[in-house]
């Protein structure tokens, strides 16, 4: 029988909330036991997707941002939601080195970063309206068995 777990969070839009939200996100996959590289792809991905929504999505004003995570069978999944400005082109946001704050050194790998760390990310978005970031990781793929 499949097991299934999951858990929300809301929090306020601050940098210093990033860590928080990212252990939280940690602290919740290890159920999965997944090795400490899966850890820091998770959390380095989750900080990206937290960091753009206090960037980007709320220009630092401080909102709520969600973060919703599930497990079942061996997967991670993660959404992380704000109601922000939201992405008027989402293909063009998610091309490598590409910034809409070049005034504040934003290097343009969020989503690359993302995508390179979790084995999907999909970004759903309506301006106005907000950003959601769906990313899933299959825990225990690269696991090697001792020779």
């Amino acid at each position: 029988m499949e097991q299934k777990n999951e858990m929300m969070l809301t929090f306020d839009s601050r940098s210093s909330n990033e860590s928080f939200a990212r252990v939280a996100v940690a602290a919740f996959t290890t159920q999965l036991n997944p090795t400490l590289e899966e850890v820091a792809d998770i959390k380095t991905a989750v900080s990206e997707a937290i960091t753009n929504a206090i960037i980007h999505g709320y220009d630092n004003q401080v909102r709520k941002i969600r973060i919703r995570c599930q497990v079942s069978e061996r997967t991670l999944y993660v959404q992380v939601e704000d109601d922000g400005k939201g992405i008027a082109d989402v293909k063009k946001a998610m091309e490598p080195m590409y910034t809409t704050r070049p005034d504040l050194d934003r290097s343009g790998m969020g989503f690359a970063f993302m995508e390179a760390f979790m084995d999907q990310v999909e970004v759903e978005s309506k301006v106005g309206v907000g950003t959601i970031v769906r990313m899933k990781k299959k825990i225990g793929q690269t696991q090697q068995p001792f020779a």
